[in-house]
């Protein structure tokens, strides 16, 4: 089946079932190394993993690792521009959950981006990257500790899927015809509205059932955390582009309030419900004036439809959410893009699952890593329903490898949420509890060692692993 790999001779794979995997005592996990800083993160972070399961589980569990390639490395073994080999693939595909450090984006290569590619190959439609705080980390934010948040990033479609024409080739000229001519103004609500013929055309799908899939995966986290962190956020920028980034809230709203109706209750019908607790006699028009205090400024038409709304919402779930119930439920909300970047800021405390689509989580989650830390303290994961990748979320330094001094964080706790996503939570704990007392005690490598009052002296990237490691039996 492979060319130039071979699997461990022990050790089982990890299967799924209704999109969550079963995981033996003995998984065979393959791993890539990475590009240019890989060389020292890798032997960094399999350290930390081989000794946090050794601590928890004694010789009951183990991992047994399957080296695969890509990227340059992959290169040098299976020639120019197989950056990404069948064996690596096919690999992946078997054995179901991987963990890989950073790699190149090629360059003249058909590929646009490795890690671009492994997602839409391997359909991993969720990117999830937590941003919590570890005491001690320099943050350019006064109150960092406030964030705790985890980004639910749609992964294959939105931009990334990456249909684009140049300006001036000729399938981009027809389109631009095509469009000028017969579609926008068939479309009555563009008006006028022209494309400029020296223009490039991309493509920007959203699919309900992409939309759906991913906001599933956000409230089923939402789930398994503490009551006070139940909260699911719709990130888009619906008031500008209606039929896609609308769509998604839409999608995500209809989701919460169908297959998870007796879990979730909106923001909105939240405020129905409460001011009907307020008043027990409030009636249609009074309660809808409340929840849209534009209400008196609308249409005829308008403040009878919210009326409806208001009628339908207590009609529904008067019975399972009134009388404060729905506080015990899972809240889901909406905000405008633009917006959320202010509001992890300034109002941190208010947001814990932030589920979007590819672009703007692309955006939000490097910005919300930022606040707790930067990239170097930033773990990744894409998971679908039949295979789970995690990363590195940074890039891959390439002046600084081989020299053993780069933040081995990011892809240690990558491996981490692939510990917690095998349910191994307690190997899970160690290493964060191991990561968080190593970074109180000022033991870091540079990147963190520059920027700490008082400064602290730097250790090398495979000494931070042993800090961590030390720390396990504190």
């Amino acid at each position: 089946m492979y060319e130039k790999i071979t699997p461990p001779t022990t050790g089982s794979k990890v299967t799924f079932s209704n999109g969550q995997p079963n995981v033996p005592e003995d998984p065979i996990i393959p791993f890539i190394r990475g590009d240019g800083t890989g060389v020292d993160l890798w032997p960094a972070s399999q350290k930390v993993f081989d000794a946090a399961i050794a601590t928890a589980y004694g010789d009951k569990r183990k991992i047994n690792w399957f080296k695969v390639y890509a990227g340059d490395e992959a290169c040098e073994k299976y020639g120019t521009f197989q950056y990404l080999p069948e064996d690596t693939l096919n690999a992946i595909k078997e054995y179901g959950v991987a963990i890989k450090g950073p790699l190149t984006t090629p360059i003249g290569g058909g590929i646009r981006s490795l890690n671009v590619a492994l997602r839409q190959i391997n359909d991993l439609y969720a990117c999830v990257r937590p941003c919590r705080y570890y005491a001690g980390t320099p943050s350019p934010h006064k109150s960092p500790e406030k964030l705790d948040v985890i980004i639910y990033r749609e992964n294959t479609e939105d931009i990334y899927l990456g249909i684009e024409w140049r300006e001036g080739t000729d399938i981009a000229s027809k389109l631009i015809d095509i469009l000028n001519k017969d579609l926008i103004p068939a479309t009555p609500e563009h008006g006028k509205k022209q494309i400029r013929l020296d223009s490039g055309i991309g493509i920007k799908p959203i699919s309900k059932t992409g939309s759906q899939r991913l906001v599933k995966r956000a409230i089923q986290n939402a789930l398994r955390l503490p009551k006070s962190k139940q909260m699911v956020t719709l990130v888009h920028k619906g008031n500008i582009m209606k039929y896609t980034e609308g769509a998604f809230r839409d999608w995500g709203y209809e989701l919460a309030t169908t297959e998870f109706r007796t879990e979730c209750v909106t923001e909105r019908e939240s405020w129905i419900l409460s001011n009907k607790e307020e008043n027990s006699n409030i009636s249609s028009e009074e309660n809808a004036r409340k929840i849209d205090p534009g209400y008196d400024a609308l249409t005829p038409e308008k403040q009878a439809e919210i009326c409806q709304e208001v009628e339908d919402v207590l009609a529904a779930i008067w019975d399972s959410h009134g009388d404060g119930k729905w506080k015990e439920k899972i809240m889901v909300n909406d905000r405008i893009a633009d917006s959320i970047f202010q509001q992890i800021q300034t109002r941190p405390g208010e947001y814990s699952i932030l589920a979007t689509m590819n672009l703007n989580g692309d955006y939000l989650s490097d910005a919300a890593a930022a606040i707790v830390g930067g990239l170097g303290m930033g773990p990744g994961a894409n998971i679908g329903d039949e295979c789970a990748i995690f990363e590195a979320t940074h890039g891959t330094a390439p002046k600084h490898a081989g020299l053993d001094r780069v933040n081995p964080g990011s892809l240690i706790l990558s491996g981490v949420m692939m510990l917690e996503y095998m349910g191994w939570q307690e190997a899970a704990d160690l290493i964060k509890k191991g990561i968080g007392a190593a970074i109180s005690n000022g033991e870091v490598t540079y990147d963190l060692a520059r920027l700490m009052e008082p400064p602290v002296a730097a250790l090398k990237c495979s000494e931070f692993a042993d800090a961590i490691i030390k720390h396990f039996k504190d």
